[in-house]
């Protein structure tokens, strides 16, 4: 800042150009944290979910913007029919909203507990998600939210913490199924991942940051088919996972092992992975790949 002013001519008397304000610059993924209800800390989050995907094949990313769609009413009267016809706007946002909330009835909360390591001992914790597929406990999510807990504990969309057990894990596929003991509960419907098409709108719902439960980001499928190598703290090495979809819908920390949903509430993939190094990229695991691991439990 300047201590004196400027003179300025008498004869030049120029209005005063407004200064525009300078814009805000935001932090990439800035979170503030509040306290929780069960500690939990960043790095034990960070062990429950991926925290990077070295893409080993090329990358499609694309965005849509979708709109209210404009229709012609039908005309009340014959007199009406030769005049011009009303455009309304009709918008499906109440549609989507209800069935998100339905797809939202079958997604949980995983809390895992391991043995921690370093100096001192004690125990970790990590957060990550998964979806009920049977009425009677049954639980999907990915291998690497439960692998090496010594103790797992699900928040049901009711309120309710229940113990759980590993019934089954594919490590190769990053799958494993779990159970608590509970029925009545609302099972995920599953689609066919083999139908979904690039540009289709998708929605992840989960527990981000092992924080913000029932979470649900929207994007819509970028690529099929896509090959990673991903590596994480939990995984403990690096790991090649195939034929994945991959969406732009946010993914973070805390979401692995929750549904990829479709625009209407089937369950088309389980996410399992999010570029670190990259905004939009995240890779879910075609639910057809669960189907056979599921039937085995629930028949």
């Amino acid at each position: 800042m300047l201590d004196k002013e400027i003179a300025q001519p008498e004869a030049a008397a120029a209005e005063p150009v407004p200064v525009p304000a300078p814009e805000p610059v935001l932090e990439p993924n800035a979170v503030t944290v509040g306290p929780r209800s069960r500690p939990t800390s960043f790095k034990a989050i960070a062990a429950a979910a991926i925290l990077s995907a070295t893409v080993a094949s090329g990358m499609t990313v694309g965005a849509v913007a979708v709109s209210g769609r404009l229709t012609p009413s039908a005309p009340t009267s014959p007199a009406a029919a030769g005049t011009t016809a009303n455009l309304v706007v009709s918008s499906t946002a109440s549609d989507t909203a209800s069935i998100v909330a339905q797809a939202e009835k079958s997604v949980v909360t995983i809390t895992s507990t391991s043995a921690g390591g370093g100096f001192g001992g004690g125990t970790s914790t990590g957060v990550g998600s998964g979806f009920v597929v049977s009425s009677n406990g049954l639980i999907l999510t990915n291998a690497h939210v439960v692998s090496g807990a010594q103790s797992l504990t699900v928040d049901l969309p009711d309120g309710r913490q229940l113990p759980a057990t590993v019934v089954t894990a594919d490590s190769a596929a990053d799958l494993a199924l779990i159970r608590v003991s509970a029925t009545g509960l609302t099972a995920a419907t599953l689609g066919d991942s083999s139908a979904v098409q690039v540009g289709q709108a998708v929605f992840a719902i989960g527990t981000p940051l092992g924080e913000y439960a029932d979470t649900v980001t929207g994007g819509i499928i970028s690529a099929t088919g896509r090959s990673i190598t991903v590596s994480g703290e939990v995984r403990g090495q690096s790991e090649d996972l195939s034929g994945l979809l991959q969406t732009d819908a946010a993914i973070n920390p805390g979401n692995s092992g929750g549904p990829l949903i479709d625009a209407t509430g089937k369950v088309i993939g389980i996410v399992t992975a999010g570029s670190g190094s990259a905004q939009g990229l995240g890779f879910a695991i075609p639910i057809n790949v669960a189907k056979t691991l599921i039937a085995q439990q629930v028949a």
